[in-house]
């Protein structure tokens, strides 16, 4: 089974493997720029009538004409109005007492960093039955303090802990970090947060270079028969929890992570995935919103089949942006027309098909590794150079680098270990976008893909298979989402992000009663430090002063 993901996440593989990939190698080319069209009043949230008023707003106020000095964690949020929300602040409800009355207790965990455990209840609907408790981790702000910043890198399955430790504090700006408590979390099912455990690593390495895209009835067979022995281990392996780890649970989590940092309201910077849990929890918790930014989109209002034709089309617009650029220089190891260089990488994944490309290891390249090496490749354009480097070895039969890619995307370590992400991504995702079709069906669209967006959009397909198979049925609904009296949302789209496309951007801004677009025109998965200072710049003053990119706004 491929590695290839509908969403992926914010980070750019293991921090132990990238020093393979050389710098000379990863080199980066980024432009900056910024223009809008203007400005317009921000709208406060709704009313006990519903009706929206066009006074600027920000976090922790309610009052008409209120400026940034408010504080982020800090106010009175109105009442719960929403239609699709939670009929009643759990916060306030006895049953959830023991939860969101926790005192953590936070340690010292290294550079700075503080660590707790916070417990919540394995199953939401039965808050006195089984609990079980989250990771959390926490940088102080650097200055004066106006709230906690929580954040989320996606996948689903990225540690939120790692995340933070690697990229979080290392990439947000000063401002950022001055003024708030950076905080982030292992959701449920992740990390240290009572992780998904499916197959040993031997065994993963068979399942994620198996026959992605099965050709013959009988390869269609043993597929299925993977995706089922696959569920199974993760049943057997995961216990109780395998079947409460989806994203309405882990947004409810994400209420009482604010309550036990002290916050009345919840600001948070969701990346990929991160933003179908952010705008569940908007959804959830309108009220509790303070200033939250979504980026790179995951369209809550679209089925698991449009989420993979989607993410096709996003991979095929970045692979036409790679060849294009390549095509241009030399040494590109595609050659002569873009239609010549579409028919080269096709001839190379059939080829890997039937005959595996040898490596530097014992592992060969199949052409499922293949098919997430070349993908992984495209998700930033620091990855171009060692993409063709990697297409170049495989054209004369050595899988090394795109292996090594894989690797990355997948991260697996040298001595053979997987981070747990593939397993807890699969987990999730199947509780999160309900499977209908019939195996039939799901052939005929992957058939679909492949001939609308080649070389490799029936490799999408077919990852549906698994949640087909999986043992319990999805409890997340393909809904829009409103957030009906939520306080304005920024929703950030780079207008050619291979994992997020950027309709899926434009889409949710339209869907949220508060929701405010913010482009980045340019390459790569997510905006926020992907080299625009406009973005950037953008992102950071509407955290910090409350104050929203003018509607219109597109960067470069």
């Amino acid at each position: 089974m491929s590695l290839l993901r509908r969403d992926g996440s914010r980070r750019l593989g293991s921090a132990a493997l990238l020093p393979a990939l050389t710098s000379a190698v990863l080199g980066a080319a980024v432009l900056t720029g910024c223009t809008s069209t203007g400005s317009d009043p921000v709208p406060s949230p709704p009313g006990p009538a519903g009706t929206p008023s066009l006074a600027a707003t920000v976090p922790g106020s309610t009052s008409p004409g209120s400026r940034g000095d408010a504080p982020a964690g800090s106010g009175s949020p109105a009442a719960p109005v929403a239609p699709g929300s939670v009929s009643a602040d759990p916060a306030k409800d006895p049953a959830f007492a023991a939860f969101y009355g926790q005192k953590p207790a936070w340690s010292g965990c290294g550079d700075g960093l503080d660590c707790t455990k916070v417990t919540v209840p394995v199953d939401w609907a039965a808050p006195s039955g089984a609990t079980f408790q989250l990771a959390v981790i926490r940088h102080r702000a650097t200055g004066k303090k106006i709230g906690s910043l929580f954040t989320n890198p996606g996948g689903p399955g990225v540690s939120g802990v790692k995340d933070l430790k690697e990229r979080v504090v290392p990439e947000f700006g000063p401002a950022l970090q001055s003024a708030f408590d950076l905080v982030s979390w292992d959701p449920r099912g992740i990390g240290g947060s009572s992780p998904v455990s499916c197959l040993p690593n031997s065994a993963l390495d068979h399942f994620f270079s198996e026959d992605a895209t099965p050709d013959t009835p009988a390869e269609v067979s043993q597929f299925v028969e993977d995706q089922k022995a696959f569920a199974a281990a993760c049943q057997a392996n995961t216990g109780p929890l395998l079947r409460h780890i989806d994203t309405i649970s882990t947004a409810k989590d994400m209420d009482v992570l604010r309550a036990i940092v002290g916050d009345d309201v919840f600001s948070y910077v969701g990346a990929s995935n991160g933003t179908f849990l952010g705008a569940w929890y908007a959804q959830l918790f309108p009220w509790r919103v303070g200033r939250m930014v979504l980026d790179g989109v995951v369209d809550p209002s679209l089925t698991g089949a449009q989420l993979a034709e989607g993410q096709a089309m996003g991979f095929a617009r970045a692979l036409q942006s790679y060849v294009d650029d390549c095509l241009k220089n030399r040494g590109c190891p595609l050659k002569g027309t873009r239609a010549d260089a579409y028919a080269q990488l096709a001839q190379l994944l059939d080829r890997a098909d039937s005959a595996p490309l040898r490596t530097s290891g014992v592992r060969p390249l199949t052409q499922a590794l293949m098919t997430t090496g070349i993908t992984y490749g495209l998700y930033s354009q620091q990855l171009w150079p060692a993409l063709s480097k990697g297409l170049t070895e495989a054209f004369r039969g050595d899988g090394t680098t795109l292996l090594l890619l894989a690797d990355l995307y997948a991260e697996r370590d040298k001595q053979g270990t997987y981070d747990l992400l593939l397993q807890a991504y699969y987990a999730i995702d199947c509780l999160d976008h309900a499977e209908t079709r019939s195996l039939d069906a799901i052939a005929a669209d992957s058939a679909r893909l492949r001939a609308k967006y080649p070389p490799f959009g029936d490799t999408l397909g077919w990852g549906q298979v698994v949640c087909d198979v999986w043992p319990y049925p999805a409890v997340v609904p393909a809904e829009r989402i409103t957030a009906n009296g939520a306080k304005p949302i920024l929703v950030v789209g780079t207008t050619d992000d291979p994992a997020t496309p950027y309709e899926w951007a434009t889409s949710l801004a339209s869907q949220l009663s508060s929701g405010r677009l913010l482009t980045r025109k340019g390459q790569g998965h997510t905006a926020y430090q992907a080299g625009s200072a406009c973005t950037d710049a953008a992102i950071e003053h509407y955290l910090v002063s409350g104050t929203l990119p003018a509607a219109g706004t597109v960067c470069s």
